[in-house]
């Protein structure tokens, strides 16, 4: 499948009863050929409206978290686990994520990227099971490299806390920055050839 197929698939979508509320369906943003994927829970009120990610608060922070590593939003693609905003924010139920889940696969299977940075418990959750990693809490996970092999090749992912955590308690703000300040170290390493032992 191409991205022209698949967004038709998830702009048609009504696999589960979220497609009602949502003004937008929020697919993805960035660079479609990026070497790295950033993974979000789901569209929020701002992203709703203008159907794009990480448009609101949380994004602001992204961006300013990604400007401190030398990245730009157009070097990255981003994307959500689900693609319609649950209503007034709550969680993604269990059944919204699995209609969900395929559409995150085929985007993640047209960029094969080689890293995978998974912003929260829910994405982390979903990547670790989709990548046959064993998920016990996103506090106990975070800030650490896990290595996959998948596309003929090796890839990270990378889970951190998501940006809305540190927006509701700013003593996440700097558990934050230390773990994309790791990210950028070994998206460096890599770029030196520091990762052939694996």
């Amino acid at each position: 499948m191409d991205w022209e197929e698949l967004e038709k698939q998830i702009l048609n979508c009504k696999k589960c009863p979220l497609y009602k509320y949502a003004r937008n369906k929020v697919i993805g943003d960035g660079n479609k050929n990026s070497d790295i994927v950033f993974i979000g829970e789901a569209p929020g009120e701002e992203e709703d409206k203008q159907g794009k990610p990480f448009v609101g608060r949380a994004g602001q922070l992204l961006n300013k978290l990604l400007e401190k590593i030398g990245l730009t939003r157009d070097q990255i693609y981003i994307t959500n686990v689900l693609k319609c905003r649950p209503p007034n924010n709550r969680d993604p139920k269990e059944e919204e994520i699995e209609a969900c889940k395929p559409y995150l696969v085929i985007q993640l299977d047209l960029i094969k990227p080689t890293y995978i940075v998974t912003l929260g418990r829910f994405a982390t959750k979903e990547i670790f099971d989709l990548f046959g990693l064993k998920f016990s809490s996103i506090t106990k996970v975070r800030g650490k490299p896990y290595y996959v092999r998948r596309w003929n090749k090796i890839v990270t992912i990378f889970p951190t806390l998501h940006p809305a955590a540190a927006l509701y308690h700013t003593k996440y703000l700097p558990i934050i920055e230390q773990d994309f300040e790791k990210l950028k170290e070994i998206i460096s390493n890599n770029k030196r050839g520091l990762l052939k032992f694996i």
